[in-house]
């Protein structure tokens, strides 16, 4: 895949935790990776600084990308070590096995005990996770010891120990640290009781937890115990980010098939997860075409089967959102309404939702049609509406950007077959202009721009925008006559804030219909160059590479410029004063030679 074939798509990436997978001509899964924020992860494969020669192999050798949302980081580690060890990708290095992992173990033993362990013995006893963090594990121990008392020591307390008194007490009874069931002080109720209390925070239930300890830190704090309310501070931050629980990887849950849906006219979406012996090992989108009024139950009941079938799945349990119609008896049907299944649910929900979005963008884009015909449906339709004489199959955008009346840029966005290409899309730095003047501005980068392009003999855009009022469209016009171009290309404004466009003679703007996708393109095109321009406004601002237009003025210093904008906040402003409030500022002499240089502009 080339960078630019990615940046087709680099818009329709979530910004989310998950999964990537990476595809190959022949279909083969050949890498997995794991991310914070898809997008950035998946975007740096294609960056200019990738210099590494395996990675460059890979990038070429792939020709589909697909990606799996999950809630978390750690969720996004655990799924990525399950689908490298089932598929084993040849990119990938095999990452380690599930039985390092730690695990939080009830011990199956009268008064269990509670330790965090590495293997897993087949011997009754109840383990939670696992966990990607040892760390963490570590943390949530020292703290369950704090604030729930359960023995630590390793004495077998059998009924008949206890009666016959073989134990005494320890230092961590009268340390609070324990009840001292060993002597019967504590019954098997209550000790069961702050078992199931730890169940609860491993689970993820800890908002009791947290409004206890908030009470408590706010009665430290009222008595003046600040260090001890800091210490419980930091444990409710602790415990509020926190996630004790995975359902990435479960194995409470064995072998279970995850379908969700969602539709839209004619069109539904699936999402399906396969889970095997605890663990997500496979997940599908698809999209079904709808031709009759059907029910989302219908339409899901449709697909389970033949999804299955694909897959080979022989899950005895499918989770669903809802009922539905499947013929074999055999399989429980689940409608989770809480607890780990029905977050399965919900991922999948997330994943089929976004599946959705994606597809509609990617269509909105051309980027999912067939045809020619297809692919120029939008340009044709604009090119009607604008009665163009030539499709508008190259586009180009201008925008004016400043800050608080200062530091002029101009940005330029360039579209081909109505797609983005990045590569043509140009920041100007204004050259000839002092001070802030849109019409001067957009004049020079316009003949700028179109100079160049008649000089290196590239072609001309059959459509030009002008963000802005009539000012900026008649001062690009100007450049545009200059160049002698103007009977070459059609050039139009885009009212500010407004979403009506209008040529330079006509009296009323053009409207185009709010459904229409010619006005989709519009607003995408308008939305690009406004974000392309702030973007590098932002990025000048913070290299300080700006000249303010103050800063040119013979015996005005960069310390009397930043006075005068800290307290009128804007170039605009600065000119509107009077003497005598400009002298309050910055005094009587740099006061008379402010004036003096507005009014010779005047």
């Amino acid at each position: 895949m080339t960078t630019e074939d990615f940046l087709k798509i680099v818009s329709t990436i979530p910004t989310l935790p998950g999964i990537y997978k990476y595809f190959d001509i022949e279909n083969e899964l050949i890498y997995v990776g794991k991310a914070k924020n898809l997008k950035n992860r998946v975007r740096s494969y294609f960056g200019k600084s990738v210099n590494n020669y395996k990675t460059h192999k890979l990038v070429n050798a792939i020709t589909r990308i697909e990606f799996t949302i999950v809630d978390s980081e750690q969720d996004a580690f655990l799924l990525e070590n399950a689908l490298i060890k089932t598929y084993k990708p040849k990119y990938n290095i095999l990452l380690k096995d599930d039985k390092t992992y730690p695990y939080i173990v009830i011990k199956n033993e009268p008064f269990p005990r509670l330790f965090f362990t590495r293997k897993k013995i087949n011997d009754g006893s109840e383990y939670l996770g696992p966990f990607t963090s040892l760390k963490k594990v570590k943390e949530l121990l020292e703290f369950i010891k704090l604030y729930i008392p359960l023995r630590n020591c390793n004495l077998l307390l059998s009924p008949t120990n206890i009666a016959k008194k073989k134990f005494k007490v320890c230092l961590e009874y009268h340390l609070g640290n324990c009840k001292g069931p060993c002597e019967d002080l504590q019954t098997v109720d209550n000790y069961n009781e702050n078992l199931q209390q730890v169940r609860n925070i491993l689970k993820g239930n800890i908002t009791p937890v947290i409004q206890h300890l908030k009470v408590e830190m706010e009665e430290k704090a009222t008595n003046l115990q600040f260090e001890k309310a800091a210490i419980i501070k930091r444990k409710i931050d602790d415990l509020e980010t926190y996630q004790s629980k995975s359902i990435i990887v479960n194995h409470l849950l064995s072998n279970i098939d995850v379908f969700s849906i969602v539709s839209e006219h004619e069109v539904a979406y699936v999402n399906y997860l396969m889970i095997q012996n605890g663990t997500i090992v496979q997940t599908h989108n698809i999209q079904l075409s709808i031709p009759l009024e059907q029910t989302n139950q219908q339409v899901l009941s449709y697909a389970i089967p033949q999804i299955r079938s694909n897959f080979n799945s022989t899950a005895n349990e499918i989770i669903v959102p809802f009922k539905v119609d499947i013929v074999h008896s055999s399989i429980k049907i689940t409608i989770p309404k809480l607890g780990d299944k029905k977050k399965l649910l919900e991922l999948s929900l997330k994943n089929v939702s976004y599946y959705k979005q994606e597809l509609q963008q990617k269509k909105f884009l051309h980027l999912t049609t067939s045809s020619n015909i297809e692919n120029n449906e939008t340009l044709i339709e604009l090119q009607q509406y604008l009665r163009l004489k030539d499709l508008p199959t190259h586009i180009e955008c201008f925008d004016n950007s400043n800050f608080q009346g200062s530091y002029p840029v101009s940005a330029m966005v360039c579209f081909k077959n109505g797609v983005p290409s990045k590569n043509d899309y140009r920041k100007f730095n204004v050259k000839t202009v002092i001070g802030i003047n849109d019409f001067a501005t957009m004049q020079e980068v316009v003949y700028r721009r179109y100079k160049r392009l008649i000089e290196e003999e590239k072609p001309l855009p059959q459509l030009i925008i002008i963000d802005g009022g009539k000012g900026q469209l008649s001062a690009a016009l100007k450049s545009i006559k200059k160049l002698s171009i103007e009977n070459k290309l059609t050039v139009i404004g885009l009212a500010k804030n407004e979403e009506q466009l209008f040529f330079n003679e006509d009296q009323q703007p053009i409207t185009l219909p709010l459904n229409s996708k010619s006005l989709k393109l519009i607003r995408f095109i308008r939305d690009e160059v406004h974000r392309f321009g702030i973007t590098f406004h932002r990025n000048q601002r913070s290299k300080g590479t700006f000249k303010n237009e103050l800063e040119l003025i013979p015996g005005i210093g960069k310390q009397t410029v930043t006075e005068l904008l800290k307290t009128f906040k804007s170039v605009n402003a600065i000119k509107s004063k009077t003497h005598t409030e400009l002298s309050e500022v910055i005094g009587n002499k740099r006061a008379g030679i402010l004036i003096d240089y507005f009014n010779s502009k005047n």
